[in-house]
């Protein structure tokens, strides 16, 4: 698999814009990595690509932030505080199965099977001084963005981006 170099905060938030850009009406996005890789960065980054103004809280201490975006909404989970998986039935998952056209989900292993499928696997490793990221699509919808991206750039973005 590629995984491209993001020397620092602008690279991150560049590829959230193209993601962003050629994002499906509908998927669920997994972010991985160590505290700093760098996930809430590419997820506010995202987020403010889809025009999400105001304030783009990091869902640390609340688990969930949720945000308008044309076409439904955005929920943005961060579940590293997460004790236990069942913790996840007081947050109002069920309702989001319908509201939520864009899951992005940090540190996904904690939330166990009460959490949708991912489409799409993001993994921010740090390197040096910046970090590496690989994009791994597991789903239809994941492998037609990542198609987007291709058809977005002009070019294949396997120097890019790691589909699979």
């Amino acid at each position: 698999m590629s995984s491209p170099f993001l020397a620092d905060a602008e690279a991150t938030a560049a590829l959230g814009a193209r993601l962003a850009a050629t994002r499906p009406d509908r998927a669920v996005v997994h972010l991985q990595g160590d505290l700093g890789a760098g996930k809430s960065t590419l997820a506010r980054a995202l987020l403010r690509a889809l025009g999400v103004t105001g304030t783009i809280r990091s869902p640390t201490y609340t688990l969930i932030e949720r945000y308008a975006l044309p076409g439904g909404e955005a929920a943005h989970l961060d579940l590293y505080r997460l004790g236990d998986a069942a913790e996840l039935d007081f947050l109002g998952l069920d309702e989001l199965q319908d509201a939520a056209a864009l899951w992005l989900v940090e540190w996904p292993e904690r939330g166990g099977t009460a959490l949708p499928a991912p489409d799409l696997v993001i993994r921010l490793v740090l390197d040096a001084a910046g970090r590496r990221a690989v994009l791994e699509p597991t789903s239809d919808v994941g492998r037609e963005w990542i198609r987007r991206l291709d058809g977005a750039s002009g070019r294949a973005v396997t120097g890019i981006f790691a589909p699979t």
